[in-house]
């Protein structure tokens, strides 16, 4: 059980560190900043680790290797178009979102979206698809950390399943923002330490880079292949830059980050530190995966060779700090999208069509509930664990892509963008994305994000020709100095 100490000394100190955290939430005079955005006093590195931790999941610790095994070095290469994900994300929506997010008192994306586009349309459209979507992909974070546990333990998966949700939950519900971004720090530098402790190891133990590649060729050449032997499509590969690329600027986990940094300062510091942390996290687990296929050969479930390489490679101690790592990625990942799914409740919904001057305390019982009740449906949901999790957690990232890509990024950088065109394209974008996602439609053998963010923007763009103009007091606050 030697494995075991680390993981719950792990688990012990994210929950001290919500417990402290909600000892200063509770001398906070603005709750709902706080609970929220964390009082928008992130510096450089946590700003970075935070972003990187929100956007890492279980499909690029679990998932995305267990690929990489299976197709090899063209997964890879797909793998690494995330690298520049912190430097995109800050450097096009950083400044822009943090300024606007303070002149207008902001704490959520939808915030901003109802600022925007003065629309109570858009606004219940997005919170109504966001937690569709949120849940889903919840649901796979939650069933990859315990079949983690599970394959580490051997415990039952409904135990592991319980320990990570009780876990998740309760330093989710306590701490709020502040406590998801300081464990989320926290998280990134264990997956740091993880990659590097299981990349040397797999590379002994294979006798070195050249041996291991040597050995993957004789056995299955195609594994070396940009397209692994034609197992990858090229439009497939081309799509991904849309997906893991251009695509993330549609995502409200990471893009909310841009509203809580301290000043430029710290958001320059973050793109450089994000964008090469993630090259290491990308490249390392990925490349362990496609090592594996000589390491340990004949593994049948994908999903399970990094506790696999893990449990026969390591010393009990040093695996029990590695399984951290991708518990590390999946708790990170988790427990943004659930204070996210609280805030598009209580604060977008609760507060604005239900009850506009509820009381402090009651807002405070009301975020602390939602967190928690919300947490405890995915919990449920998961207890039926679907198969393929690195797909089900793409269909949840798409979806988020198709739903707000046009309207956030057009909604900040183009005055004519009103709200009969985000509310059309928010339709077509979603509508499109799960039709072709459902019926199985292949279009050029890309990637259903595609089509669906070319159909977003062209929606979005004659929407726009029949909705009313933005009033000018609107764009004064949105492009004026």
């Amino acid at each position: 059980m030697l494995i075991a100490v680390p993981i719950i000394l792990y688990l012990i100190l994210m929950l001290f560190i919500a417990f402290q955290v909600n000892k200063k939430k509770r001398l906070t005079a603005d709750f709902a900043e706080e609970y929220y955005i964390g009082s928008r006093d992130m510096g450089g590195i946590v700003l970075a680790m935070t972003l990187i931790a929100t956007y890492v999941g279980a499909s690029s610790f679990i998932g995305g290797p267990g690929v990489a095994y299976r197709l090899g070095l063209g997964w890879v290469l797909l793998a690494c178009i995330q690298v520049p994900t912190a430097f995109f994300t800050l450097g096009i929506l950083g400044k822009k979102l943090a300024l606007l997010s303070r002149k207008l008192k902001a704490v959520t994306l939808l915030d901003i979206l109802r600022a925007r586009y003065q629309s109570d349309a858009v606004v219940i459209l997005s919170a109504c698809m966001l937690l569709i979507f949120f849940t889903g992909g919840i649901v796979a974070q939650f069933v990859g950390g315990a079949r983690l546990f599970e394959s580490v333990t051997g415990a039952p998966y409904i135990v592991g399943l319980s320990i990570f949700a009780v876990v998740v939950i309760t330093y989710t519900t306590i701490g709020g923002f502040r406590a998801v971004a300081l464990t989320d720090a926290i998280q990134s530098f264990v997956m740091l330490l993880a990659t590097f402790i299981l990349f040397f190891v797999i590379l002994k133990k294979g006798n070195g880079m050249e041996s291991i590649m040597r050995t993957i060729a004789e056995r299955n050449p195609d594994l070396l292949r940009p397209d692994s032997g034609g197992n990858i499509a090229k439009p497939f590969i081309l799509s991904f830059w849309a997906l893991v690329g251009v695509g993330i600027l549609g995502l409200p986990a990471t893009t909310v980050r841009c509203m809580g940094f301290k000043n430029t300062k710290a958001m320059h510091r973050a793109m450089v530190v994000g964008t090469s942390v993630v090259g290491i996290l990308m490249l390392g687990m990925h490349l362990v995966g496609v090592m594996g296929a000589a390491v340990e050969p004949g593994v049948e479930v994908g999903d399970k060779i990094i506790p696999i390489l893990a449990l026969k490679h390591l010393h009990p101690l040093l695996a029990g700090i590695f399984i951290g790592g991708p518990l590390a990625a999946i708790m990170s990942t988790v427990d943004s999208l659930l204070i996210i799914s609280s805030s598009t409740i209580i604060k977008d919904i609760y507060l604005h069509y239900i009850e506009k001057d509820a009381a402090e305390e009651k807002v405070k019982k009301l975020s602390t509930y939602c967190s928690l009740g919300f947490g405890i449906l995915v919990f449920l949901l998961a207890m039926r664990p679907p198969e393929l999790l690195v797909w089900i957690n793409l269909f949840a990232l798409a979806g988020q892509e198709t739903l707000f890509f046009a309207p956030i990024l057009l909604g900040l950088y183009w005055k004519k963008a009103n709200a009969m065109g985000a509310v059309v394209s928010m339709l077509a974008g979603a509508g499109s994305y799960l039709y072709i996602t459902i019926m199985k439609t292949p279009i050029f053998g890309m990637h259903p994000v595609v089509p669906s963010l070319v159909i977003a923007l062209i929606a979005f763009y004659f929407g726009t020709k029949f909705g009313k103009e933005p009033k000018q007091e609107t764009l004064d606050i949105f492009f004026g100095d």
